[in-house]
């Protein structure tokens, strides 16, 4: 399944649409009218949680530009990423104590990070979807170094907190298991083969 250029990518995040662009794909970027932070799961697992919200996400943009006459051969991309934590789905924290308590709660364990993905075709609607996960583990922070960390501001907008790239960067001790792109909320080793025509992970 073909799934043409450009990408309206639904989605605030830079991080998403700086590994598109890092890709080779053209992006356009239209954020989703859908407040994520007011919303919670209601007995769904972190799979079907993090799909629903990328389709709710992918939807509303498909209605934002069902009049754009430049973009009605194009593909809204929408995705969702959350961690889990000892059963606990954590998105991202709402303010500067909620970062502490979470980074505190994630450092020396392991948790996943989860990517729910969901791509429309607006020539005729077609959309697919699928899910990827990765394991990472946090070693031993202090409490000063996440204390610092947080005062940067660097954590908001963050599934969990953190972004492993920038926290690898610094010299955190921290691995992944699985595709690092998925812990930064966009998995492009699944994502690339189904942007370029292979692959088949409908849904």
């Amino acid at each position: 399944m073909k799934f043409p250029q450009p990408i309206v990518l639904a989605s605030r995040s830079p991080r998403r649409r700086q590994l598109l662009q890092e890709a080779g794909f053209r992006v356009h970027v239209l954020p989703p009218r859908v407040d994520d932070g007011k919303l919670t799961p209601q007995g769904q697992t972190p799979q079907q949680w993090v799909l629903d919200m990328a389709l709710l996400k992918a939807l509303d943009v498909v209605k934002q530009v069902s009049s754009d006459k430049q973009l009605e051969a194009a593909t809204v991309l929408a995705a969702d990423t959350v961690c889990v934590h000892q059963g606990e789905i954590l998105g991202q924290p709402t303010d500067a104590a909620h970062a502490q308590a979470m980074l505190s709660a994630l450092r020396d364990s392991v948790h996943r990070t989860i990517s729910g993905v969901c791509l429309v075709r607006l020539a005729d609607g077609e959309r697919m979807l699928f899910v990827d996960e990765a394991e990472v583990y946090i070693g031993k922070l202090s409490d000063a170094e996440i204390r610092e960390y947080v005062e940067s501001g660097q954590w908001q907008g963050k599934a969990g907190g953190y972004n492993l790239a920038e926290r690898i960067d610094a010299g955190w001790p921290i691995r992944c298991k699985g595709d690092p792109t998925t812990v930064m909320g966009l998995p492009m080793q699944r994502l690339g083969s189904l942007l370029n025509g292979a692959g088949s992970d409908e849904r």
